[in-house]
């Protein structure tokens, strides 16, 4: 769960790891909060950092951690940084959670490449249900197109880290 700042508010920066197997079949969740305009919102893992403070790669452990209930420090070099951040406008439903005068997030990306049939325990209160798909297809259904374009890189940042990866 993230938590929020001493003032109340989320801090606006954030992770997305994308969770995928070797033959880059990609987890996406799809989250319980949405609004009823917008009920099949699928995605990556995603969460804000709990403390200024704490790094992007201790917010991508502990969000695999509570979103999945996969242990990414058993795959230590399963988790790479991609280097890369995307800025984005808040969507204005989820905005209430930040101070008023932030609409903007910038969200930090991460893979995690775990073994085929890892298991996922997902937070009921975050997300209804699961699924694993090939990475062009998971790209599809993504509903943040940020999320969407993470899934369309995979295979350059997985075969860029010595093969984890294969094209399809």
């Amino acid at each position: 769960m993230d938590q929020l700042t001493s003032g109340g508010y989320k801090i606006p920066q954030s992770v997305l790891v994308v969770i995928h197997t070797p033959a880059l079949e990609v987890l996406l969740i799809q989250r319980a909060d949405t609004p009823p305009t917008w009920p099949d919102y699928w995605q990556s893992v995603t969460g804000s950092k709990d403390h200024v403070d704490e790094s992007y790669a201790e917010t991508a452990w502990r969000e695999v951690q509570e979103e999945t209930g996969i242990d990414a420090r058993l795959w230590p070099q399963g988790l790479r940084d991609w280097g890369l951040e995307n800025v984005y406008e808040i969507y204005p439903w989820w905005r209430k959670r930040y101070a008023p005068e932030v609409t903007h997030n910038t969200e930090h990306l991460f893979s995690l490449c775990v073994p085929a049939g890892t298991p996922v325990r997902l937070s009921p209160r975050e997300h209804r249900a699961y699924r694993w798909l090939p990475w062009r297809e998971a790209a599809q259904v993504c509903a943040s197109p940020s999320n969407a374009e993470a899934c369309l890189l995979l295979p350059r940042f997985a075969e860029s880290v010595g093969g984890l990866g294969q094209k399809s």
